[in-house]
């Protein structure tokens, strides 16, 4: 219980949190199917009176060789002012951000220019990239293109969807240029309020219909909300089943030993014992096994969150992929709450054996053998 609790509570908070951080109210338009975007799609989509931005971009996926070593990169051709619009929380930390007319500079993630946590790239430094030229679901081929690095961004940590970390920011000029990228990768809008996302999601879905793929974050979350509710109570009625196998092996551990201890009862109620007093000791020797067993129980279920977040998770769309890695959420009330259902089997399974013992008349049991 703790660990599936804690796993599913850290990771829907991690995916939920990181979507709000983008922007409750960003939009991206995508092309679908052979649809292609052109300029009078973006003017289209600038004429909305509540539309703060629109930038068309083009989204790859390469390797970028620095250091004598490759690590895998997500290239973004946009605007860069629009994606730090977006994400409030992304911040250079040395240099700057590439002007509209520089072509070759390029913002790169922490984990670009860094190797095992020491600084691999500075300012200035050429970073060279293998991006895949895509055409028709196939690489056409493979393309080297050399980049001058105008800025470092701070380490983000994980992210859903842009992994700051892993980016290579470049002008939308760049994309076509150096990468050879041909078509749109889609729309990056920026509305300026979130409560106007609804009616223009709406509205381009109905003036495009299928040709096009309209993503909001803030339907993201409401998706992921309503997922975490799901697996929440699936994780409840789970526990509720586990719940039922636990008071059954106490209660027949119980009453194993209470058979066993048949003539053992019996002298004690001889010599005194009361009913009450037979069923509070049979209780508290439920209570004490299932304190123990809910002490072992919590410190494997911690150890056992650890080590199953600390693999990560991998979410694949295509070509990319992105791996979250989220801290479980143990929180006292989650430990809490485990302990105290711990205590209730406890009394709930020893409940029948303790009540067989207290019947059992003390003539009889001193005959038992």
């Amino acid at each position: 219980m703790v660990m599936m609790g804690s796993i599913v509570s850290g990771y829907s908070s991690y995916v939920l949190s990181q979507v709000q951080a983008l922007g409750q109210n960003v939009v991206v338009i995508f092309p679908s199917g052979t649809y292609d975007l052109s300029q009078a799609d973006l003017d289209y989509v600038r004429s909305f009176e509540y539309v703060d931005s629109a930038e068309p971009f083009y989204s790859l996926q390469g390797l970028a060789r620095r250091c004598g070593s490759e690590v895998q990169v997500y290239v973004y051709a946009i605007k860069p002012e629009v994606v730090f619009k977006a994400m409030g929380n992304l911040r250079v930390a040395r240099g700057e951000i590439p002007s509209e007319s520089d072509i070759l500079g390029a913002l790169v993630g922490h984990r670009v220019a860094t190797v095992d946590n020491e600084a691999c790239l500075d300012v200035g430094d050429v970073i060279s990239l293998l991006v895949a030229e895509v055409e028709g679901g196939r690489v056409r081929r493979v393309n080297n293109v050399n980049l001058v690095v105008s800025g470092i961004l701070e380490e983000y940590g994980g992210a859903f969807i842009l992994s700051p970390d892993q980016m290579v920011l470049v002008n939308l000029e760049a994309g076509s240029k150096l990468l050879n990228a041909r078509k749109w990768s889609g729309i990056f809008v920026v509305l300026r309020s979130s409560e106007y996302v609804r009616d223009f999601t709406r509205t381009i879905r109905s003036s495009y219909g299928g040709n096009v793929e309209v993503v909001s974050f803030a339907a993201i979350a409401d998706v992921i909300s309503s997922v975490t509710a799901a697996v929440s109570f699936i994780n409840y009625v789970t526990s509720l089943s586990a719940f039922a196998v636990a008071v059954a092996g106490v209660s027949a551990t119980m009453i194993t030993s209470v058979i066993e201890r048949t003539r053992e009862i019996g002298v004690m109620k001889a010599v005194g014992f009361t009913n009450r007093q037979v069923v509070v000791m049979v209780l508290a020797e439920s209570l004490v096994m299932c304190a123990i067993g809910a002490t072992v129980g919590i410190a494997l279920g911690v150890l056992g969150a650890y080590v199953l977040s600390g693999q990560g998770l991998v979410i694949r769309a295509g070509a990319q992929s992105v791996v979250i890695a989220a801290r479980p959420d143990i929180s006292p009330g989650l430990l809490a709450k485990t302990a105290g259902l711990t205590i209730f089997v406890g009394l709930i399974g020893g409940s029948l054996p303790a009540y067989m013992a207290a019947k059992i008349p003390p003539a009889v049991a001193l005959r038992y053998e």
